[in-house]
């Protein structure tokens, strides 16, 4: 799929779509629930529908009837494989869930999740009793449980999905578990993960993100969870009002605990006007100006971080930058190599991504390289291009935001299919 995407200036207030990330801990947490949980959300991405599928396999049954996810839970897999779609998340998460089984499960993949590494899975796995074996430290996984519970020493160094994981299937396990973890990075992701196994009732002791004390043989209690808004897609909405107008997103929670809620701050570094509500935000352009970051622990915020430091003048520095080694793209590199393309000023150095911006970029074509925020980033670097921008691969946007070119056209901007 092909799209062309051109732009000047944006006025117009838009609802999130729901966050992926917490929607994918809400079904996992469904699934373990005895009963049947209500999940409302605004939309459902690809990785969203593998969760579901994931879940079903596992015992639940799902149906989705409007914005409304109705899950009965029960935790009751019958073996076999069960695909992860193209979702990190789901594989690392999942992997300790399904390790809850007496009995073997293959976890596989599709696309890009099956050059994303998951070799931290086997040998805290093996230490709690269970087993996994990888094809060289990537998909597909052999699983065969049952996790037990213990003490159990995990590396956070490469993504905190894992720890998620870990943390949504040891309560279930009939052993008192202690996970020590080393290097963790994304610790806003711990923090709602936590949040959202204390609205299923599950307890967890965090000390300083270094131990995390999690007692077997809780119970999750099925309830009405509501999914809140992405901070992640609405980080391409915010910078497009910072950038070209005014844009007002709503259904964003002022409390929320995901990394990619950093988008404020980094906006504020810049120069964009702020209002920000309990449930919504209104950004407005300024006088923008470069800006330095730490994407460490929101390394999703990259490319439009990118994007927005384009508009800026100066130099802008995003660090923290080895974290987008292992996304669906080398994204480092794909940002580098997509907006050089359309006439910015882009140096992928490894650790560090320099932008110097200020100046209009030329336009042209540009491949997403089949990242769903390469995508959205190109499209949104539109608003500064003389011609229109052309993307290739666009379809990749369903993975996390498939409303993305419907809420990109009602604010002011213009993104065909072309092909």
């Amino acid at each position: 799929m092909i799209a062309r995407a051109t732009s000047s200036s944006v006025n117009g207030v838009v609802k999130a779509p729901a966050s992926k990330s917490a929607m994918q801990r809400y079904i996992a947490g469904a699934l373990l629930a005895n009963g049947v949980s209500e999940i409302q959300a605004s939309s459902l991405c690809d990785d969203v529908l593998a969760a579901i599928e994931i879940a079903g396999n596992l015992g639940a049954v799902v149906t989705i009837e409007d914005e409304l996810l109705n899950v009965m839970g029960g935790f009751d897999p019958s073996g076999g494989e069960i695909s992860c779609g193209e979702s990190g998340l789901s594989a690392r998460m999942f992997t300790p869930i399904a390790a809850l089984y007496n009995g073997e499960i293959v976890m596989n993949g599709i696309g890009s999740i099956l050059k994303r590494p998951l070799d931290m899975v086997e040998v805290p796995l093996a230490a709690l009793g269970a087993k996994v074996t990888s094809n060289s430290g990537f998909l597909p996984l052999r699983i065969r449980g049952p996790l037990t519970g213990g003490d159990v020493t995990a590396d956070g160094s490469v993504s905190s999905q894992f720890i998620t994981g870990l943390l949504m299937a040891l309560p279930v396990a009939p052993q008192n578990s202690r996970i020590f973890v080393k290097n963790l990075v994304s610790r806003p992701y711990i923090d709602l993960t936590i949040s959202i196994l204390n609205e299923f009732g599950i307890s967890i002791e965090n000390d300083n993100y270094n131990i995390f004390s999690v007692k077997g043989g809780q119970k999750f209690k099925p309830g009405k969870f509501t999914c809140e808004g992405d901070w992640s897609g609405a980080a391409f909405l915010l910078v497009m009002g910072a950038i070209g107008g005014r844009v007002e997103v709503n259904g964003l929670k002022a409390d929320s605990t995901q990394a990619d809620k950093a988008i404020l701050e980094a906006l504020e570094l810049a120069g964009a006007r702020l209002t920000t509500g309990s449930n919504s935000v209104i950004v407005e352009g300024g006088d923008l100006r470069g800006f330095d970051f730490d994407i460490s622990d929101c390394p999703d915020l990259a490319p439009p971080l990118t994007v927005l430091a384009l508009a800026c003048k100066g130099r802008s520095v995003l660090s923290g930058a080895e974290r987008l080694l292992a996304k669906e793209s080398d994204r480092g590199k794909a940002l580098e190599e997509t907006t050089v393309k359309v006439g910015g000023n882009v140096k992928n150095h490894g650790t560090t991504i320099e932008i110097n911006g200020g100046s209009r970029l030329k336009g042209g074509a540009a491949d997403s390289h089949n990242d769903h925020r390469i995508a959205m980033a190109l499209a949104v670097a539109s608003m500064l291009s003389d011609s229109p921008v052309v993307i290739n691969r666009m379809e990749c946007i369903n993975k996390s935001y498939p409303g993305f070119i419907k809420d990109f056209n009602s604010i002011g901007g213009k993104l065909e299919i072309i092909k």
